[in-house]
């Protein structure tokens, strides 16, 4: 059974194993707490069965007008169980008094967030890979 929370309080590196797929230069499960932990809002999957956190998304917000959704991520053997569209949900619920919520995607992830109301539109990014792992506090 998985269930969602609104919190890192009580989280530990040990539970957020596996996460940035891909990526070449990871953040360490130690700098991915620290990121939950400053993020504005926060939604966690969490298997209750092993406590591991599955999924998670984050956002950040100026408090008035303006929010930012930076990461959204579902650990692969719990993909295709619908947890990240209930991140998203429960994540886009938080940020409903926003005049504006971004995010940055790959053009073929573009058809998930449009089920969730939102729209393509054009931007863009600065990306340091070098990076990628993080900010040392």
């Amino acid at each position: 059974m998985i269930r969602y929370s609104e919190s890192p309080q009580g989280i530990t590196p040990e539970q957020l194993q596996g996460f940035f797929e891909g990526w070449p230069n990871p953040p360490t499960p130690e700098t991915h707490l620290r990121i939950l932990q400053h993020s504005d809002e926060v939604v966690l999957a969490l298997d209750e069965e092993t406590g591991q956190v599955v999924g998670f998304v984050t956002a950040i917000t100026d408090g008035i007008l303006a929010a930012y959704i930076p990461l959204l991520e579902v650990l692969p053997d719990y993909r295709g169980q619908g947890i990240g569209s209930q991140l998203m949900r429960r994540m886009l619920a938080l940020l409903e008094d926003y005049y504006m919520v971004d995010l940055l995607c790959d053009a073929h992830l573009q058809p998930f967030y449009a089920r969730l109301g939102m729209v393509p539109t054009t931007g863009m990014m600065l990306r340091r890979y070098d990076r990628q792992s993080g900010r040392t506090p």
